[in-house]
């Protein structure tokens, strides 16, 4: 049974569903060099995922060292969302590289288990950028793993 969930990005998530999903995203990033960032967003803009590219400058995500940065944007009232890969992941991956991502998440979006839909999509975002950009000893956390929001 899904929960009633605030349309507010601050109070989408409670505190143990946003810690839930950063160490989802720990988790993932030991297993690759790809950076992997939440936001969340009340409204979706009329071009979503325009707006996601231009979110993705906004938070930094084009400054990773390989190019390797992958942005989840959800809009909390509308409950749409993009996946968003940088450059160097783009370059070397077909163009349907993240609907298996995306189809896993709305699978359980559709239940209204936001939680578990961004905890299995950054899971298996990390599984697939390991073999493409595998962790390497010393390798530096170049971006926050905060959820940012707007």
């Amino acid at each position: 049974m899904s929960k009633k969930r605030s349309d507010n990005p601050a109070r989408f998530f409670s505190e143990k569903e946003r810690e839930d999903i950063i160490k989802a995203i720990q988790m993932a990033e030991k297993q690759t060099s790809g950076e992997i960032r939440l936001h969340l967003e009340k409204k979706a803009k009329k071009d979503i995922y325009n707006h996601a590219i231009k979110v993705f400058k906004k938070i930094g995500m084009h400054k990773t060292a390989e190019k390797n940065g992958v942005l989840i944007y959800l809009a909390t009232a509308d409950r749409k969302f993009v996946i968003l890969g940088d450059q160097g992941i783009n370059e070397v991956v077909p163009g349907n590289f993240w609907s298996d991502v995306a189809t896993l998440m709305s699978e359980s979006f559709k239940k209204g288990d936001f939680t578990e839909g961004i905890c299995e999509g950054v899971t298996l975002i990390g599984q697939k950028l390991q073999t493409l950009f595998p962790y390497e000893k010393g390798d530096i956390n170049e971006l926050t793993d905060d959820i940012s929001m707007e």
